[in-house]
């Protein structure tokens, strides 16, 4: 007796499926959210330097425990220096090159460097910045385990923080507070 134990393929033969208007579970009902959104399709945050596009559960309902965010950074302009206070972060880089700075604290950072493939990685609450290292914009995909996209960048802390806190503990003169911009400007240009 010959034992061949090679197993036979599986052969599935179905038709293409129709249009998605007519997939269902009968009896199921629609679905309670939609589990689509077009993201890029999103009005960006734009500044004359790049662009950021958030998604999290304020333009889509189903992300109710994760957010992310797509940032396009033009050449020699960088994300401003910022942070989260509620989540770690990831990073997928999707096109061009880029340089992450960390700060851990005191004098601990690390600055590593990215180009598209390459996954990047920030604790939550350690303030960073992605600069543009190459000739062309900088794309990607920022994501947090979070239901909303929460951070605070270096210039809203120094805006909205009382002068006399900023004064005794950085010596900063009150002119130079004055040209802080309150307006979040997610992405700037060097100078």
């Amino acid at each position: 007796m010959h034992l061949d134990s090679s197993p036979e393929p599986l052969n599935l033969h179905a038709n293409i499926p129709g249009a998605l208007s007519q997939d269902r579970v009968v009896g199921a009902g629609p679905t309670p959210v939609t589990y689509t959104h077009k993201m890029a399709a999103q009005e960006p945050v734009r500044t004359g330097s790049g662009t950021v596009r958030i998604t999290d559960s304020s333009n889509f309902p189903a992300a109710a425990t994760i957010a992310a965010g797509l940032v396009e950074v033009e050449p020699g302009c960088m994300r401003e220096l910022h942070w989260h206070r509620t989540s770690d972060e990831l990073q997928y880089y999707l096109e061009g090159q880029g340089r992450m700075t960390v700060y851990a604290s005191n004098t601990n950072a690390g600055t590593f460097d990215y180009q598209a493939g390459d996954v990047g990685y920030v604790p939550k609450v350690m303030p960073h910045y992605i600069e543009n290292t190459g000739t062309t914009t900088l794309r990607y995909l920022e994501v947090w385990k979070t239901d909303k996209s929460l951070d605070m960048s270096l210039a809203q802390w120094l805006a909205f923080t009382p002068y006399e806190l900023v004064r005794a503990h950085l010596q900063i003169d009150r002119s130079v507070l004055d040209r802080v911009s309150t307006t979040k400007t997610p992405v700037v240009g060097h100078g």
